[in-house]
């Protein structure tokens, strides 16, 4: 018996460890590949999770741009166990929703989730999966663009494998036809032909707007050079890349406030919410969005900025500065 004891005793001590591990609430955050705004977003997401006292274990993934890596991360979170699984762009969470049928999924910044299959209605979550939309004003963006830089052709570079890309094509279309000008489109399938892209139709364009495209902005830097090379204007649909200056204009949600938007709805579920019955999320607010001149950028291609947006701008960068109001 002697023996017998300490042995149960030492079984004891290795279920009582592996219950404490099983208890221990864990968060898988993937994220399509890492620039500033899915980097903003992951982080929005750990902070609203801790500040809501949740002592929760993050495992913490970067696909790296490459869809085959998104579906070996799904499967690790799979073998894990994870109570909520969250995707940051359209690749990822496509990955997710796919291979994770009993573990809830909540995506992020997913510019068109209908088109991605990952839900059947914005008013609702599908089975075990809802989150968060990044769906900007392209059209909007487009028609301000050709009014304040004077375009009359528009460059559009994206990436054919990203579903939210693909369909913010139609908006672009739609935009370049309401403001009555020219539209060249670019395709690409990866981060290393952002600047071949570029310089293909740099003198066939007179500025070019970027979307929400993750391919894209993890690249930004070599089409930035191209442009600012050329003396023409860059108008972004994200917020962030345009901070270290180059990108004349950007338009856009905060991206941390998206990941908080997307954690309180992590949140929701670990509370006991059903993913399929919180609708998706949109970042609608006032509040939630920026609007970027650059006005370094401005003077290198010629444009005088009206001063009803300088006023309205709340972020300026000018000088190799970035101020914010």
């Amino acid at each position: 018996m002697k023996k017998i004891i300490p042995l149960l005793a030492a079984v004891c001590v290795l279920f009582a460890s592996c219950s404490a591990k099983n208890d221990k609430t864990v968060i898988g955050i993937a994220k399509i590949v890492q620039h500033p705004a899915l980097d903003a977003v992951e982080q929005g997401i750990v902070d609203v999770i801790k500040e809501n006292g949740y002592d929760a274990e993050f495992d913490l993934q970067n696909a790296n741009g490459d869809v085959n890596t998104a579906a070996q991360i799904a499967n690790q979170y799979k073998v894990k166990k994870v109570d909520v699984a969250v995707g940051i762009a359209t690749p990822v969470a496509v990955a997710l929703a796919n291979t994770l049928k009993d573990t809830p999924v909540v995506f992020g910044t997913v510019t068109d989730p209908i088109a991605a299959g990952l839900v059947d209605s914005l008013d609702k979550g599908k089975n075990n999966v809802t989150g968060m939309s990044d769906q900007i004003p392209t059209v909007e963006h487009i028609k301000l663009f050709a009014k304040i830089a004077g375009i009359k052709t528009l460059g559009y570079i994206y990436c054919s494998n990203e579903a939210n890309s693909v369909s913010s094509l139609e908006l672009v279309k739609q935009g370049c036809k309401e403001a009555g000008i020219g539209l060249v489109e670019q395709s690409i399938t990866q981060s290393s032909e952002v600047k071949q892209a570029a310089e293909t139709i740099i003198n066939r364009v007179d500025g070019i707007y970027l979307t929400t495209d993750n391919t894209v902005f993890s690249a930004i830097a070599s089409l930035v050079d191209v442009f600012g090379k050329a003396k023409k204007p860059i108008f972004s649909g994200d917020v962030t890349a345009a901070k270290d200056g180059g990108i004349f204009m950007a338009s856009g949600f905060n991206y941390y406030k998206a990941g908080r938007a997307t954690g309180e709805m992590v949140v929701q579920i670990l509370k006991g919410a059903k993913p399929a019955d919180i609708p998706v999320r949109f970042m609608t607010e006032p509040s939630d969005s920026d609007l970027l001149l650059d006005l370094d950028a401005a003077k290198n291609c010629g444009i005088t900025v009206p001063a009803e947006y300088l006023n309205s701008a709340n972020m300026i960068f000018e000088n190799g500065k970035l101020t914010e109001k």
